[in-house]
């Protein structure tokens, strides 16, 4: 009897002590595509912004792109001071950019703004969730006031965000935003002509991110010539602005 219980308690031991069947780790599936989303100037959508978004394809930002015509019932000047009815267009937007994130927060999501489209970019990133993030943005004449405050919103770009202005954008992002005021109500030099400051009251971390792209000549012969819809040509977009996005 006594033979048999020690049989018995070394068959536990030496079971207890055997490897255990190696478990399968099932592999993640691969990321889901890009996405690409462009929000319009206060005209809404238009040819331009097609043709930008064409050419941000072309360059294998995303195999698609959205447009999201933020603007309503308020397009053109209406659109600059409708102040109240923006943000909430941005909030919907923020909505919208939370659920991509949250069904895989791996995926790659570029939004791309123009003129006073960047403000409801700035304000929708602005009004996400703190661990949202989006990897980049791109602000093409932006019709924000120079002195903007982009931390917050740089706070939930992971991959940078790329802003061009151009001193030849004189007479809608200078003369009609110091008459008629920018997208976030400051009659002044707009962002997009003069650039945004960088001065201390910012956050330095998160201004590391923004890189600001002055307007180069060079780019005439790629249909860019300086003015308010220059960066928003096709051939531009495809050979300059998809390479620093894609980075």
């Amino acid at each position: 009897m006594l033979v048999l219980r020690v049989v018995a308690i070394l068959t536990l031991f030496i079971g207890a002590c055997a490897p255990a069947e190696p478990v399968a780790v099932q592999p993640l599936p691969p990321p889901p595509p890009p996405v690409l989303i462009h929000l319009p100037g206060i005209a809404g959508e238009m040819r331009i912004d097609r043709h930008l978004v064409n050419g941000l394809v072309a360059g294998q930002v995303a195999p698609e792109a959205k447009i999201i015509d933020w603007t309503g019932p308020n397009r053109g000047i209406l659109a600059l001071g409708a102040l109240d009815y923006n943000k909430a267009e941005a909030k919907v937007l923020a909505e919208r950019l939370t659920a991509i994130y949250r069904r895989d927060p791996r995926t790659r999501i570029i939004l791309t703004a123009h003129s006073g489209g960047t403000g409801i970019a700035v304000w929708a990133l602005e009004a996400l969730p703190v661990d949202v993030q989006i990897d980049r943005l791109v602000m093409l004449c932006s019709a924000l006031s120079p002195g903007y405050d982009l931390s917050a919103a740089l706070a939930h770009v992971r991959g940078g965000a790329i802003s061009l202005y151009s001193e030849y954008d004189s007479d809608v992002l200078g003369t009609g935003t110091r008459y008629l005021g920018t997208i976030d109500r400051v009659k002044t030099n707009a962002a997009g002509y003069v650039g945004f400051r960088t001065d201390e009251r910012r956050d330095p971390a998160q201004y590391l991110k923004l890189q600001q792209l002055k307007y180069d000549r060079a780019w005439i012969k790629l249909g860019n010539f300086g003015d308010h819809l220059g960066p928003m040509d096709e051939m531009f977009a495809e050979r300059v602005l998809a390479p620093l996005i894609n980075q």
